[in-house]
């Protein structure tokens, strides 16, 4: 069974994450950040995952602890689940147009991290808090 839990807890967070990778695209996320809850509900729901996230965290300061450590709690969550990656084809891409956003993703599962981004927002926020630097 492809799953995960992981708990992170640091002086700015407490977190606890659980994903099912053969899931059924339902999801229970309370981050106290409405736009990364929409956001990780959808990455669920389109990906057929199962996910389970309960975040505190210092957002009277700012958004940016908890989006950061849940998004590490997600990370090992996946490297988790996926165990020896047996089964798992090591690239793969996809172009999805969702409302007025037209997204390329291509993705290497060789575990080497790198992450690049040609992103421009028109506004310094996404919706009237999140702030969109925390995107990329």
């Amino acid at each position: 069974m492809r799953t995960a839990t992981v708990r992170r807890t640091t002086s700015e967070t407490d977190i606890s994450l659980s994903l099912h990778l053969d899931g059924d695209g339902e999801s229970d996320v309370k981050t106290g950040v409405g736009f990364f809850d929409h956001m990780l509900t959808h990455i669920a729901r389109h990906g057929l995952l199962s996910l389970t996230v309960s975040a505190t965290g210092d957002t009277y300061i700012d958004d940016h602890h908890t989006v950061e450590d849940v998004g590490i709690a997600l990370g090992q969550a996946l490297r988790d689940a996926v165990g020896d990656k047996r089964g798992i084809a090591r690239y793969g891409d996809a172009t999805v147009p969702m409302d007025e956003t037209l997204v390329l993703c291509a993705l290497d599962f060789s575990g080497r991290g790198a992450f690049y981004t040609d992103l421009q927002f028109p506004d310094t926020r996404i919706g009237p808090t999140f702030a969109s630097e925390l995107v990329a």
